[in-house]
């Protein structure tokens, strides 16, 4: 038996021996700013359901008693086609993917307090070109602490093993294989609410290291400049202005500390910034509830040679109930992210999209996407234009099993230096199995 198929097998044994999972497990984790008592608050944004939140009887996995959590194991196979896997302007490659993704998810059932982990793997088998194989591993744990009602603290901590995609804007071109890195968060958050008045605030700690690629000769590609250390503190006064509508300011501060400085590196790509955000959260009846804020950016680097990036903040999610079986979500953003061009350490990141998703029937979910985005790099002349549709259907046979099928297509339009032009399609079918 070849190693590969060693690694696939390992994988789908990990997540049958455990028993199979649970999807609302992963949304009790990623609930952990929301408060476990809800009552009598006026900043609930729960009077609708969305297609994806909504509980199905009979196609719900079960889980697994384990004393006073519950553990929900998963096991995701399937296979897709990409017609242009180095994602390249001409000479296209294409090639069959398989898929193998274990997945577990523990969650606390107190009446009090909440702890949840997780563990999660993506294993991907080229058929053809054995070079792009990736296994991506993530793990963490996340948790609330309640005090007193409405007020808590929540906490978490995670850590991946990760491959960067050939799509990415970061992406490492005339490399023999991706760029491989790890990533580790911890991240702590208070919140206390005084009738109409809600005050939050909290520390995010995010490290990256990227390992070397190599070029078709041999010869290094040094990824190492790259590692960093990405600290923000964030505060945030909400005002309900009615128990539907609350306006809000958000103030957040980071610093991004890279570990190689002088004579390692000619660019010293270290900075500080901030964003500044004024907005409103709000739940117009049955129709529509979500999130709009707008504001001011701001990142200032150490290197003299290089330009401080600033200008209009955005971040936007609206969710839309045209009929009790249809969900619109349109989403928006600016944002000043990294950037690993040579010459530029940052750019600024339009995006705006919308996403639908239909119960056609109770076990049949349709889903469309559609998103366009804009990257412009300080200190190159380089900009990026971004195009991404899918289309994708769901249909669970039954609690314990589920089919999904997707297409999805993507194109990059980019002008100046280290930028690179591609289209993308890829169509795939997914078999997801629970407990």
């Amino acid at each position: 038996m070849t190693a590969d198929k060693k690694i696939l097998m390992a994988g789908a044994a990990i997540a049958i021996a455990a028993g199979l999972s649970q999807p609302a497990a992963a949304q009790s984790a990623r609930g952990e700013l929301a408060s476990a008592s809800d009552v009598d608050t006026n900043f609930a944004r729960d009077r609708n359901v969305s297609v994806t939140q909504r509980p199905r009887d009979g196609y719900q996995a079960v889980g697994l008693r384990m004393g006073s959590f519950m553990a929900y194991p998963k096991l995701s196979v399937g296979a897709e086609f990409n017609d242009n896997i180095y994602a390249t302007d001409g000479g296209e490659t294409d090639d069959l993917i398989w898929k193998v993704a274990p997945e577990i998810n523990l969650s606390s059932d107190w009446s009090r307090h909440s702890l949840n982990a997780f563990a999660r793997a993506s294993i991907l088998r080229y058929q053809d070109f054995d070079t792009e194989n990736s296994e991506d591993i993530t793990v963490g744990a996340s948790g609330q602490i309640d005090l007193l009602r409405n007020s808590f603290i929540s906490f978490g901590a995670d850590w991946a093993q990760l491959v960067e995609p050939r799509t990415s804007p970061n992406a490492v071109s005339g490399a023999v294989a991706p760029t491989e890195y790890e990533t580790t968060g911890a991240r702590i958050a208070i919140s206390h609410e005084l009738n109409r008045l809600r005050l939050s605030g909290g520390y995010d700690l995010k490290t990256y290291d990227y390992e070397d690629g190599r070029n078709p000769a041999g010869g290094v590609i040094t990824q190492q400049y790259r590692d960093r250390d990405e600290h923000t503190l964030t505060a945030r006064a909400d005002y309900a202005v009615s128990p539907a509508a609350a306006l809000f300011v958000e103030i957040a501060r980071n610093e991004r500390d890279y570990r190689l400085n002088r004579p390692a590196v000619t660019l010293v790509r270290d900075s500080e910034g901030y964003r500044a955000l004024v907005g409103a959260n709000f739940e117009t009846g049955a129709t529509a509830r979500g999130e709009i804020a707008v504001g001011y950016l701001s990142q200032e680097y150490d290197d003299p040679t290089l330009s401080d990036i600033d200008g209009f903040g955005a971040r936007a999610q609206v969710e839309w109930f045209p009929t009790q079986l249809t969900t619109v979500t349109f989403t928006g953003s600016r944002t000043i992210e990294e950037s690993a061009s040579p010459g530029s350490a940052g750019y600024t990141s339009a995006n705006v999209g919308v996403k639908v998703d239909h119960e056609l029937m109770r076990n049949v979910i349709l889903t469309g996407n559609v998103s366009q985005g804009k990257d412009d790099y300080q200190g190159i002349t380089r900009a990026d234009d971004r195009f991404n549709a899918g289309l994708g259907a769901t249909y669970l046979l039954n609690r314990n099993a589920g089919l999904t099928v997707a297409y999805s297509h993507m194109e990059m339009d980019s002008s100046g230096v280290g930028g690179q032009d591609f289209k993308v399609n890829k169509i795939g079918a997914t078999l997801a199995l629970q407990f």
